[in-house]
């Protein structure tokens, strides 16, 4: 067996995960609209198959092993969700649709074969499968309902960043205060970072013609890069055991399983 492989769950956890999933926004856009789209989603699907088997070849949660997995998860993630609508006209309605069904497929198996869904209990290999394949499954879901929202429903990415926001606040608030599990407080809150933090990040990268601020998606990836370093350093120097505090970290007290 092998020792719980993600971290805890605390305030600097969901800062770190918002700000990747940022930049897997910025960063995909960026990627695809400087290179060929086709070599781009190759070498990042080759980065992102890298990361991953990094990931799964240590024995125990190394930050920057994680987190640099958790970020080609979002890039790579972004890329399939974009190639989907881009490339195959496949509307945003039906994607978020198809990857709804996707993500209760993955959480159905990971429930029916293990009996949890704890992300304080991936400390087997099939445990540790179903995890990765519920948050790649988060990112492509989080982009498809971001992009309903901002484009298709036209919101515009200001206003849907600050909705989802205000959404992404409610789970942690409901499993704080008024009684909801901590497994479903904690993937709820998971998927709502991606439309929260990409529609953030398009509304500062993306022209004034499309409502953002203009100010370009390679700087704002860089920004938000030296931002998930400082952060991953600080994930790094904490020692295992201590806590975030928050209303949102969704910490477990003794005697409650997430």
């Amino acid at each position: 067996m092998l020792r719980n492989k993600v971290p805890e769950v605390t305030a600097l956890f969901w800062a770190t995960k918002l700000l990747t999933t940022a930049m897997g926004e910025t960063a995909s856009d960026f990627l695809v609209k400087t290179f060929d789209p086709y070599l781009a989603v190759g070498v990042t699907f080759v980065v992102f198959a890298g990361a991953l088997a990094l990931q799964f070849a240590v024995r125990r949660y190394i930050p920057w092993v994680y987190w640099l997995a958790v970020l080609m998860v979002a890039v790579f993630g972004t890329m399939v969700a974009d190639v989907l609508h881009v490339q195959f006209g496949v509307p945003y309605l039906v994607s978020t649709i198809g990857f709804v069904i996707v993500l209760a497929a993955v959480f159905s198996l990971w429930w029916g074969t293990q009996r949890t869904l704890s992300v304080h209990r991936i400390d087997t290999r099939p445990r540790e499968l179903f995890y990765w394949c519920a948050v790649l499954a988060t990112f492509a879901l989080g982009t498809a309902i971001g992009d309903l929202t901002a484009v298709t429903f036209g919101l515009g990415y200001l206003a849907a960043g600050i909705l989802f926001g205000a959404l992404f606040a409610i789970p942690g608030a409901a499993y704080r205060w008024w009684g909801m599990g901590a497994t479903a407080a904690f993937w709820t809150s998971y998927v709502l970072t991606r439309p929260f933090g990409a529609s953030l990040a398009d509304w500062f990268s993306r022209s004034h013609a499309l409502g953002g601020l203009g100010l370009g998606t390679g700087p704002v990836s860089l920004v938000l890069l030296a931002a998930i370093v400082v952060c991953v350093a600080a994930l790094s120097a904490r020692p295992r055991g201590s806590s975030g505090s928050g209303a949102a970290s969704l910490e477990v007290p003794q005697g409650r399983s997430a």
